[in-house]
């Protein structure tokens, strides 16, 4: 065992000073693994979909069809028939339009979310990182505050704030959830970066606070920030999802979003069970996708976790 340790060791230290960076290799480590391949093409799939939702679904979200609501019945709700492959919900509305169209809202709400919260986290974490003292002690420790509460409590509390849901309410809620997270895991890499010999040498050459700041630190000690945007990323879809479930989402009806969906199919459940299925389907495996893929591309970036 040891003897294999070795080799790989050495191997490594022979691709790093053949030229290798650490991104390359990164890079390398993610095609043969196979959680990361697998995460890769969930998320690559969801994007493609969103992306293209409006050209795939045949219908309207909020378009009712005569067809189908001429067969809805208090006990029974129509399936799949031709040129409705899911069948209808329970307003007569094409079940499988809806559900690739919610897919563009669920990317658009977790990816405005993330970035929101991302560009936050980085303010606030570069601030305390880079000046210390009683601003490092202020921002950390509103920080803490917003830790120590759980993320969907903390996500319910703020769009409940709201006089009215909307998306814009949804997308500021998932927000600030993320926010704490990012600015506590850039805040420790710029400290750790304060220390090293490359921020320490342009200090002493004389250097301004902010170039040592913006130029040395901040580029070395965002890499860990982003790969966990990628997880944050997943953790927003589910949060969304569960603000809409709970009513506190769009309240637009003819808006398709999964988490709504799967809200209004809870008075269906007995009549007809899909209506709730494949929007909880969807929300899980996406939300597997981008954590499969958050947490290989965190292992492969980081040495220590490498074996």
């Amino acid at each position: 065992m040891t003897t294999t340790w070795a080799e790989r060791r050495k191997a490594r230290i022979d691709d790093l000073s053949a030229g290798r960076s650490l991104s390359s290799e990164a890079f390398r480590r993610l095609r043969s693994d196979p959680v990361a391949i697998a995460g890769a093409v969930i998320v690559g799939l969801f994007v493609v979909v969103a992306a293209l939702a409006p050209l795939i679904a045949p219908h309207g979200p909020a378009e009712a069809f005569p067809q189908l609501q001429q067969n809805l019945r208090p006990g029974s709700i129509p399936g799949p028939q031709d040129g409705f492959p899911l069948g209808s919900d329970q307003l007569g509305r094409d079940f499988f339009s809806r559900l690739i169209l919610a897919a563009q809202q669920t990317l658009l709400v977790g990816v405005l979310a993330t970035l929101i919260g991302l560009a936050a986290g980085i303010v606030i974490g570069a601030l305390a990182g880079a000046f210390g003292g009683w601003v490092d002690t202020l921002l950390m420790r509103i920080t803490d505050v917003l830790l120590a509460i759980p993320s969907l409590l903390l996500a319910i509390s703020v769009a409940a704030l709201a006089a009215s849901p909307s998306q814009t309410t949804v997308i500021i809620a998932v927000a600030i959830v993320g926010v704490p997270i990012f600015a506590r895991l850039l805040r420790g890499s710029m400290l750790a970066q304060r220390e090293s010999d490359h921020v320490v040498a342009a200090t002493a050459l004389g250097v301004k606070r902010s170039a040592v700041v913006l130029r040395h630190m901040l580029p070395n000690a965002i890499g860990p920030v982003i790969v966990q945007a990628t997880l944050t990323l997943a953790t927003s879809i589910l949060d969304a999802a569960a603000l809409s479930f709970l009513g506190l989402g769009d309240a637009d009806p003819g808006r398709a979003e999964w988490g709504l969906m799967l809200a209004q199919a809870q008075t269906y459940l007995d009549v007809r069970p899909a209506l709730a299925f494949f929007p909880a389907a969807a929300i899980i495996v996406v939300a597997l996708g981008f954590t499969l893929l958050g947490e290989s591309l965190r292992e492969a970036l980081d040495p220590k976790g490498r074996r």
